[in-house]
């Protein structure tokens, strides 16, 4: 990543008002953390394995009417692929291709799940973890956040 290319980010930071923000690639990760209306310098590290993988907390229905599973069922059942960065979801390669996958698959550890566009940079969001894709959480071509529930899936 160019340094202009972090300092628009963080110009775009300012103006939107979020919080923070973190970019992930194969190469690099970037987090850029807003306190007091300063935005703290850019922080590189390696970047870790993705997706995190974690449970979803239990929440009221969303914006676009997904309602997440009751925490109780999940927390049971399943895990949660959040997306590692704000961007923009791609559930195929191209728009001329078949999704990555859909619900009843069976994923395992390594195979791509989607893309993420952040800042005409398309990063391949990998799964960790095996299982069967119970729910897909979000819709194609759709703007995601750090850490939003992407997929439900079921290790057993």
């Amino acid at each position: 990543m160019k340094v202009k290319e972090i300092r628009d980010l963080i110009d775009y930071i300012k103006s939107t008002g979020l919080e923070e923000v973190n970019i992930e690639t194969e190469t690099f990760k970037v987090k850029i953390k807003r306190s007091s209306d300063v935005v703290s310098q850019p922080h590189f590290s390696p970047a870790p394995s993705l997706p995190q993988v974690a449970p979803q907390q239990a929440s009221e229905p969303t914006s676009d009417g997904l309602t997440p599973m009751p925490k109780e069922v999940e927390d049971q059942k399943h895990i949660t692929i959040k997306s590692p960065m704000i961007g923009t979801i791609y559930m195929a390669p191209n728009p001329e291709s078949p999704d990555f996958l859909k619900v009843g698959d069976v994923i395992k550890p390594g195979d791509t799940v989607c893309v993420v566009e952040a800042m005409k940079l398309f990063n391949e969001i990998e799964a960790e973890v095996s299982g069967t894709v119970v729910k897909i959480l979000v819709e194609n071509a759709n703007p995601v956040e750090y850490d939003q529930p992407l997929f439900l899936i079921d290790p057993s």
